[in-house]
């Protein structure tokens, strides 16, 4: 397929530039791995399960219904179950590889001129005794489960770790009638206070989270964490303790909740991995880009979740502003995005800053990791192999991954990378990877194949 834009991400930042570039007369293809647009925010139920009240799990309906509105109308050719993994420089703009299907085997190609990137970001979860077990999940795969497939996990969970994603999987599990145990949250009130200028815009949201935790009777627990997992062979309960000011786990103030389930999560890490691929610069763990929303390398733009965790309403922002750009660059038009985007872009940006420093996690969260403790669940690598590996000298995740092969696996390291940096005692950096998923091998050489016949 050709086209003059291609959109690769259907959440609210994908949604919003297809739309803004598509209104400029663009032809825009928006693709997408999911089988519907709206990414996990907007993640709807699938069709075949007849849902009466598919919007029950949801909230900001109205905006996805006007995303939804707009782009059945709109003059966007979306190609959904299309699993990007590469774009690559062609001869007049791009080439975008994708996989078909819930199978990933058969290829597909998109030609464009320019490319937008809105890929979102991948759930960060830390590592902690028992964090293998079947029943623990993490917090956006229950979201995920809550939404898209109308089940839930277990019926007693706890929801535990820090940022914001907490408040909606707890409150969508009590409302789908699971009994939550505990919402253990590592950030206390104090922290948050801090912040409360630069968080002002998010407090009617906290509000309703907090009403319905309440009318729930789910007990909150600020300034703890949890500490082990237990169960043979699934999860049976988990011990959480209190946290000093420092982040350290406060002697004798462990307890034992019993659970079937336990939602973990400590934020989200911008997807680079297209966007390395690329070329493109990558500032912090984020895509870096202009005030346009371009990235270094002409032709591509970026927004939403991987030029930096922001939430919805900083990727509908950037969505709109990178959108007019890339439509303005193409047709050779002054960009003029919409006054109140570029006004809710410096306010978000600002708030998402806050919520970084508000919910970080516990900053010696590492120091409760015991040495068998497994780290990278693909390789099987525990926090004793890679202490070991500090020993030999390592002090940063290649060497690590070079002596251990955390972060060879399955994952490539998404998974892991965190912790290990954690243990190594530094920050962890984007991974630059050829691809960002596995591609079979029939793919490869068939593509070489045709590529040697042209």
């Amino acid at each position: 397929m050709k086209a003059e834009l291609a959109v690769i991400g259907a959440g609210p930042a994908g949604l919003a530039a297809a739309l803004a570039a598509a209104a400029r007369g663009v032809r825009v293809v928006l693709v997408d791995a999911a089988p519907e647009p709206g990414g996990q925010l907007f993640r709807q139920p699938a069709a075949g399960l007849g849902a009466t009240r598919p919007h029950a799990p949801h909230h900001r309906r109205r905006t996805w219904e006007r995303l939804r509105d707009g782009l059945a109308t709109a003059a966007v050719d979306v190609l959904t179950d299309h699993h990007v993994w590469c774009v690559e420089r062609a001869p007049g703009g791009f080439t975008v590889h994708a996989l078909l299907g819930p199978g990933q085997e058969e290829p597909a190609e998109v030609h464009a001129r320019a490319v937008l990137l809105a890929t979102g970001g991948h759930e960060t979860v830390l590592p902690f005794p028992g964090w293998t077990l079947p029943g623990v999940l993490a917090a956006g795969g229950v979201q995920a489960m809550l939404k898209g497939a109308l089940v839930v996990p277990g019926r007693r969970a706890v929801v535990a770790g820090t940022g914001p994603l907490l408040l909606p999987v707890a409150t969508g599990l009590a409302e789908a009638g699971v009994e939550v145990a505990a919402l253990v949250e590592s950030t206390g009130p104090g922290r948050l206070a801090r912040h409360a200028r630069a968080l002002a815009g998010k407090v009617p949201e906290g509000a309703g989270y907090a009403a319905r935790l309440l009318r729930h009777r789910v007990p909150v627990l600020a300034r703890h964490t949890v500490v082990r997992a237990h169960g043979e062979d699934r999860l049976t309960g988990v011990t959480v303790a209190a946290l000093d000011p420092d982040g350290r786990v406060r002697p004798g103030t462990e307890r034992r909740l019993a659970c079937d389930t336990l939602a973990v999560g400590h934020g989200l890490v911008p997807d680079t991995d297209l966007a390395g691929a690329l070329g493109c610069r990558v500032d912090g763990s984020g895509v870096a880009v202009d005030a346009e929303q371009r990235t270094d390398v002409p032709g591509v733009w970026a927004a939403g979740e991987t030029t930096g965790v922001g939430g919805a309403d900083l990727a509908l922002a950037e969505g709109h502003i990178a959108g007019c750009s890339a439509a303005a660059r193409l047709r050779g038009t002054d960009p003029a995005p919409s006054a109140a985007a570029l006004t809710a872009r410096a306010r978000q940006r600002t708030s998402a800053a806050a919520l970084g420093t508000a919910w970080a996690p516990p900053a010696h969260w590492a120091e409760q990791l015991n040495g068998d403790t497994v780290i990278c669940r693909c390789e099987e690598v525990t926090a004793g192999d890679v202490r070991g590996a500090l020993d030999l000298g390592a002090g940063d995740e290649r060497t690590v991954k070079l002596l251990t092969r955390a972060g060879m696996g399955w994952c490539q390291g998404r998974m892991c990378h965190t912790a290990v940096a954690a243990l190594a005692g530094c920050e962890p950096t984007a991974a630059k990877r050829p691809f960002a998923r596995p591609v079979p091998l029939g793919v490869l050489a068939r593509q070489h194949t045709e590529k040697g016949q042209s």
